[in-house]
Order: C-alpha cells, then sequence, then structure tokens
C-alpha cells in the first residue's frame, strides 16, 4: 500500500530534465494518484506542447495538466488557492524540490516532501539546461533531445556525394542520421513498370515519410542530427520531375527547421548506378537548390572540393553551431 493517495508536483518544467522526472517518480512511487501542474505562458520558448508530450511519455501513470502562469512566484496563497481550485481539493502530499514547498503544502494542509533539494542526486535545473542543451544533452529525455538537436541537413543534385557526406558525419559525430527515403521509394517504383509519370501525392508522401523518419531518429541524436535530404528537397525533386510546385509539399517543408544546410557542390564526376536520370540537367538542378536556398533565407554552405575538403568544411561550419550553445531554434 502506498503511503499517499493523491500527490501533486507544480513546476514550469522549462524545459522537462532528469531531476523533473526524479521527482515525479518519487511522487508517483508513494501515491496512488498523481497530478503534475506545468505552468506556462506563450512567451515562453519551449512550447507547452513539446514539455507535456515528454512528460506525459515519462510518466504514463500520472496526469499532466497544463496551467496558466497567471500569479506571482512568490504568491504562496494564490498557488495553493489556484492548485485547490484546478484539482478540486487539497492534495494529500505536495512533492518539490524547492524552498516554497513547505508553506504552499501548509497552505493546503498537506505534507510536503522535499526531494534532492541540494540537487546532488541529479545535479542540473531548467535553467542551465536553456542556457546550453547541447551540453548537458545527458539530463534530457528522448522528446526533449529531438526538440533540442542540432538537425543538419546534407543535400544535392544526383551524384553529387549527399550520402557519402551524410554518412561521414554521422560517423564524425557518433549520432544518428537519416537516409533519403525519396531514393528507396523510386528505386521500388522504378523495379515496378516505371512509366516515368509521378504524381503529386507520391511527393507529399515521401515529404511526410522523411519527416517522420527524421523526427524518430532525432530522439537518438548525440547533440545532432545528419539528415540525407529533407522536404525542402522534395519540392525541388517535385518540380524537376512534375514541371511545377506543390503547395503540400512545400507547406510541410516550411513547417520544419533546420540549423544549417550543406549542399554538395557537382564539380565531381557524375556516377550511374542503374536508377539516376539526371545527368543532363545536373548543373541545373544544383543552380536551382542555390537559389532556392538563397530566396527563402536558409542557412548554408557550399560544400566543393575532395571528400575530406568536404568533410573539414562541413564539420568546421557544424562545430560553430554547437559552440554558440543557447536554446535559439
Amino acid at each position: 500500500m502506498k503511503r499517499f493517495r493523491t500527490g501533486a508536483v507544480i513546476g514550469k518544467f522549462y524545459p522537462p530534465h532528469r531531476g523533473h522526472h526524479h521527482l515525479i517518480d518519487t511522487a508517483t512511487a508513494q501515491c496512488e494518484r498523481v497530478s503534475v501542474l506545468v505552468c506556462w505562458t506563450p512567451e515562453q520558448t519551449v512550447p507547452i506542447d513539446v514539455r507535456l508530450e515528454c512528460l506525459r511519455e515519462e510518466h504514463p501513470q500520472a496526469e499532466i495538466i497544463p496551467v496558466d502562469d497567471t500569479l506571482e512566484d512568490d504568491d504562496t496563497a494564490g498557488w495553493a488557492a489556484y492548485t485547490m481550485h484546478i484539482l478540486g481539493g487539497a492534495p494529500d502530499a505536495v512533492f518539490t524540490s524547492e524552498d516554497y514547498g513547505d508553506p504552499y503544502a501548509r497552505a493546503m494542509g498537506s505534507r510536503h516532501v522535499s526531494v534532492d533539494r541540494q540537487r546532488t542526486t541529479v545535479p542540473c535545473s531548467g535553467t542551465m539546461i536553456r542556457a546550453n542543451p547541447l551540453e548537458h544533452f545527458a539530463y534530457l529525455a528522448p522528446r526533449m533531445r529531438a526538440y533540442y538537436a542540432r538537425r543538419i541537413c546534407v543535400l544535392g543534385a544526383e551524384s553529387t556525394g549527399t550520402t557519402t557526406m551524410a554518412q561521414a558525419l554521422a560517423e564524425h559525430y557518433h549520432t544518428a542520421w537519416v537516409p533519403e527515403y525519396g531514393r528507396e521509394y523510386s528505386e521500388a517504383k522504378m523495379a515496378n513498370d516505371y512509366t516515368g509519370v509521378w504524381e503529386s501525392a507520391e511527393f507529399v508522401h515521401i515529404a511526410r515519410e522523411q519527416s517522420r523518419r527524421e523526427d524518430a531518429a532525432a530522439r537518438t541524436a548525440n547533440r545532432v542530427l545528419i539528415c540525407d535530404t529533407d522536404p525542402f528537397a522534395t519540392t525541388l525533386w517535385h518540380l524537376r520531375y512534375t514541371g511545377r510546385r506543390c503547395p503540400e509539399v512545400e507547406a510541410i517543408a516550411n513547417a520544419r527547421h533546420y540549423d544549417l544546410y550543406l549542399l554538395t557542390g557537382d564539380e565531381i564526376p557524375f556516377i550511374q548506378d542503374g536508377f539516376r536520370d539526371g545527368e543532363h540537367i545536373r548543373h541545373e538542378m544544383h543552380q536551382q537548390f542555390v537559389a532556392e536556398l538563397t530566396t527563402t533565407g536558409r542557412r548554408w554552405v557550399l560544400l566543393c572540393g575532395t571528400h575530406a575538403e568536404r568533410l573539414a568544411h562541413a564539420v568546421t561550419c557544424i562545430e560553430e553551431i554547437i559552440n554558440a550553445g543557447g536554446q535559439d531554434r
């Protein structure tokens, strides 16, 4: 039998980290039912939906409740009344890692359980992580790692070394990489009575599946995620094969964020692998990538030269992003 019937945990969880998870796990171990109140404002840079997703994923046995952060932090009586209003009564116990815990619990007639107040079990804080999330990646659960991982997209015209570069970067950073789903799809298509005709729905599917695989891989990334193409590139392949733009694919592309695009140059020899059909327009496609990356304001650099030279340049640019720290998305 557990020590308490009901328990409450309150905080900003901005962002959720291992210290928060330890706090909630302690509460659920001692309470039959736990309510977690997540205080938020629209101005906070880590979206509330991301924080809720993380907490619900890590603590499915707890009730995760978003709460408008409308009171002053030091209004203990106000927060106690607000908590009882939200929960429909006072919890049997309140679990905190803060000094306010005793007066807050007392104002509700609840027991206070202090958990790791000195941060010795889990030495981290939300402020510390917001200041440099990549430096403190080990304190984050998979959902928050996916949010904070710096996404690097390698893209380019056919046979310009994008996959080779993506694999090399993933090996260099000991991290996950996302292969090009469009190539997998097109190889299957060409092996099945290929007529040369492409439909917009196919590119929408490719963009969505590339995004899904990328988001899944980001959860296991080591600070950076290497992507072999992205939905933005899919918009250009749609234009190349259909002769027109696709608003649905472009909407998918515009909803996603990448910290850096690495455009592979077309100065290297074209290698026919049995599936490529664009040697005659490779330079035209390369120029279109340059134009679209520039006009859309995406951050990008051109990789030229030998593989070693390209890799060295890419690593230098990625290191600048890693060393910048901060949580600017």
